[in-house]
C-alpha cells in the first residue's frame, strides 16, 4: 500500500499548524521547530510543512511506500518509462531515515518517492547538524530542485 505524500513550505510555521491541525482533526505526529508532519488514516496521506528557506507553495508530492521492493517498483517502472530518475538513495531527511527517488513531471513538479527506515533526531545529515545514526556522511537531505540539479546530492552536502 502507498501512502500520498504532500509537502508544503509555509511562511509561518506556527500559525499553520493550527490551521492544518484543525482542517484534519488531529495534531501533528512530528513537530519540530522547522516542520511538522501529520500521517494521517482519512485521507491515508502523509502531509508535511516546513519553514526552511523556500518560498511558501507546493515543495513537492510523492508516495511513501510499505517496503524496499515497493520503492524499487515504483522507480524501476519509471525507468522503464524513460523518465529521468535520481537515486537518492539511503538519507537523512526531514526528521526520518529513508531511501528514495525524485523525478519531476512534465509540468516541472516534483515527486519523490520514499520507504521511511526509522526516525532522526535531525531533519537532515548536510543541514549543519550531524546524525550519529548509520547513514552519518552519507548524502545530504535533498530537496526536489536539489535533487534535480544533482548537485547537492552528488557530493553530499546541500546547497
Amino acid at each position: 500500500m502507498k501512502r500520498f505524500h504532500v509537502h508544503l513550505s509555509v511562511q509561518d510555521l506556527e500559525k499553520s499548524i493550527p490551521f492544518y491541525s484543525t482542517l484534519f482533526g488531529v495534531q501533528p505526529a512530528v513537530h519540530r521547530p522547522d516542520y511538522a508532519k501529520w500521517m494521517l488514516e482519512d485521507p491515508k496521506v502523509n502531509f508535511a510543512i516546513s519553514q526552511l528557506g523556500h518560498a511558501p507553495g507546493l515543495d513537492h508530492f510523492g508516495f511513501q511506500v510499505e517496503s524496499e521492493q515497493d520503492l524499487h517498483a515504483i522507480t524501476g517502472a519509471l525507468k522503464d518509462a524513460n523518465v529521468a530518475v535520481f537515486d537518492e538513495g539511503e538519507t537523512t531527511c526531514c526528521y526520518a531515515k529513508s531511501e528514495k527517488g525524485w523525478v519531476h513531471d512534465p509540468q516541472g513538479i516534483a515527486w519523490e518517492s520514499f520507504f521511511t527506515k526509522g526516525e532522526s533526531t535531525t531533519y537532515g545529515v548536510g543541514r549543519g547538524e550531524p546524525d550519529a545514526g548509520a547513514n552519518a556522511g552519507s548524502n545530504a537531505c535533498c530537496g526536489p530542485n536539489d535533487a534535480a540539479a544533482g548537485s547537492c546530492c552528488a557530493n553530499g552536502a546541500r546547497a
